[in-house]
């Protein structure tokens, strides 16, 4: 046999919900966030060591690196700025300094110094990285 219980009611009113932003401010969060990338240590790390190894990279190859390079070091800086931590470590706030500047500069056409632009702008990534765990922004990758 099954027992009967009786289910209480809502009695109380309920006010309409106020939305924190209106409907085209909506759509442009929900853009931003469909857009957005987590941070991946894994292709960061690929990416450093392909640059830093021992390989020079060819003249076809080098704008790819600097591309992806570029696009970890601004993420690394925006978290750097984010979690305040460029505030707190001098040698964080050097670090983003540099990550600017080399973001800014333009790829050299001569292929040497393009090679050397670009591992300039990895030995940064990888110091900036460093100094992010060591700050506990991030987690060391296992």
């Amino acid at each position: 046999m099954t027992a009967q219980i009786e289910i209480p009611r809502w009695d109380h009113p309920v006010r309409a919900a106020d939305l924190p932003f209106d409907p085209e401010r909506l759509r442009w969060v929900l853009g931003r966030v469909q857009k957005w990338q987590p941070y991946v240590d894994g292709s960061l790390l690929d990416d450093v060591a392909t640059v830093l190894d021992n390989y020079t990279p060819s003249e076809d190859e080098i704008d790819d690196n600097a591309m992806r390079l570029r696009g970890h070091l601004m993420r690394l800086v925006n978290l750097a700025v984010t979690a305040k931590v460029v505030e707190q470590d001098e040698q964080v706030a050097q670090l983003v300094e540099r990550a600017r500047t080399f973001r800014a500069e333009e790829l050299p056409g001569d292929h040497r110094k393009a090679v050397g632009h670009v591992r300039r702008l990895a030995w940064t990534l990888n110091e900036l990285l460093e100094r992010l765990v060591e700050n506990q922004c991030l987690k060391e990758a296992a």
